[in-house]
Order: C-alpha cells, then sequence, then structure tokens
C-alpha cells in the first residue's frame, strides 16, 4: 500500500496502536504456568475491546487470535496445552484489523530467570531491527533491509531464518512487497517508495537457517535446541526515516 491520504494515515496509526498495546498488555501478563491458550485469549480480548478483529483468522481462518511462538518454535505458533515456564523464549505476532487497514507487530520475552544467552540472541535481534530501519528510506532498495539484518546476526554470531520475511501491509495483511528476505538478496531490484507501507521483522537464530511446518498445519519449528527470536514493527517509508505505527503507549 501506497499512502495518499491523511485519513489512510491515520487509520494505520489507530490499528497500529492497537496491535502494540496488545502485545505489550499480553507480555505483561507472561508468567510461569500460564498457558499459550489462555494468554491468546486474553489477547482477543484486548483486540474485540478495541474494535479490532485478529488479521490471522479474518484472512487465514487461524485457530488462535495470535501467534504464540515457545522456544523451538520460531512463528505462526497456535495456542494451546503449552504451559509457559521458567526461562522459556516466548514470541508473541499479533496482527489486526480495524476498519479495513492491517496492523502487525511481535515482541520476543525472556521469562526469568534471564539465561545470559538467550538475552544476547534478543538484544541482537532488536539491533538487527534498528539497523534495518535506519536503511528503510525511499529510493533505497529494498534488499537494503535484508544485508542490514544479516550483517548484524553475523556480528552477532547468529544465522537468520531465511524462509521468513518481512511483507507490505495496508489494506490487506500481506500485500506488495510480499516478501522482504533477512538476508541481502542481490538479484532483488525492487526499490522502496515514498508512502508504502511495510512491516520489517527479522528472524535471528543461534543454528537453524529454516523452518518445518509442525503437525498442526500452522506453527513453524526449528532443530532441537535452537532458539529464535523476533521483533517487528509495522512502518510507513518516508524520505529520510520510516514512521513506526507500532509503537506500544507508555
Amino acid at each position: 500500500m501506497i499512502i495518499k491520504t491523511e485519513q489512510e494515515r491515520q487509520e494505520l496509526k489507530a490499528i497500529g496502536q492497537i496491535v502494540a498495546d496488545c502485545v505489550k498488555y499480553m507480555g505483561e501478563q507472561l508468567k510461569p504456568g500460564i498457558t499459550t491458550l489462555q494468554l491468546d485469549r486474553l489477547g482477543g480480548e484486548f483486540l474485540a475491546d478495541h474494535g479490532a478483529r485478529s488479521a490471522p483468522q479474518v484472512m487465514y481462518d487461524f485457530p488462535g487470535f495470535t501467534c504464540i511462538s515457545v522456544n523451538e518454535e520460531a512463528a505462526h505458533g497456535v495456542p494451546g496445552a503449552r504451559v509457559i515456564h521458567e526461562g522459556d523464549i516466548v514470541n508473541i505476532d499479533v496482527s489486526a484489523e480495524r476498519n479495513g487497514f492491517f496492523g502487525d507487530t511481535g515482541f520476543t520475552f525472556l521469562i526469568p530467570p534471564h539465561i545470559p544467552a538467550h538475552q544476547h540472541l534478543v538484544d541482537s535481534t532488536n539491533q538487527a531491527l534498528a539497523a534495518a530501519m535506519k536503511v528503510a528510506r525511499a529510493g533505497a532498495g529494498i534488499n537494503e533491509i535484508g544485508r542490514a539484518i544479516a550483517e548484524v546476526a553475523k556480528k552477532s554470531g547468529y544465522k537468520t531464518l531465511r524462509d521468513l520475511a518481512s511483507h507490505g501491509i495496508g489494506r490487506s495483511l500481506h500485500e506488495y512487497p510480499e516478501a522482504i528476505p533477512n538476508y541481502y538478496d542481490r538479484r532483488d531490484k525492487r526499490r522502496l517508495e515514498k508512502g508504502m507501507v511495510i512491516t520489517i521483522e527479522p528472524f535471528l537464530s543461534t543454528h537453524s537457517t529454516s523452518t518445518q511446518t509442525a503437525s498442526d498445519g500452522w506453527t513453524l519449528i526449528t532443530k532441537k535446541g535452537n532458539r529464535s527470536a523476533q521483533f517487528e514493527h509495522t512502518m510507513i517509508i518516508g524520505d529520510h526515516a520510516p514512521e513506526i505505527l507500532t509503537k506500544p503507549s507508555s
């Protein structure tokens, strides 16, 4: 989507705020003993209370309001009976629709007691997101986003999950550019345009470079013992720096 009116901007800011605050709220409820299903229901209630609908349900009939991925699960985790334990890595990805506009954000949480290696992975993934946003400006090659992510991953001693990607968003959950890789693809000649609405969501991984689909048909899992982290913002591309739409309320 390319922003053309101020009304479009305001609608995107509104849904962006909702999904950001939903992730923050769900993160505050995270504690050992809670199940991913219980956490998901809290997220679904939050979205409904704010006039929004779960985007995965609207678009794909996903069996949950949000995606909650734990430890070896990298993305699209189906909420269920899984219990959260001390030391777990938990990724919460919330995307939603309101008034025909979509927002998408994700955050990786660490359940205390924090393990230093997990903290380093999370911090590095956050750094990869920051580095990618610095190069996300009108006229820049889309592949510069992947280059920035991959450089941080390599410097930090991690890999990227190459089958997961950032994407365009706006009037649908996934729009052009449909896939923005987490690595540098020199063949990709696409360029960012002013007003383009995209997500940037780096996936850094300790060992794996790809995922497999679990038996539930949705959850994307990595190798046994692998850990990954993801952070995601929805943004509008500008001449110098993107306008971030998914910052949670203070």
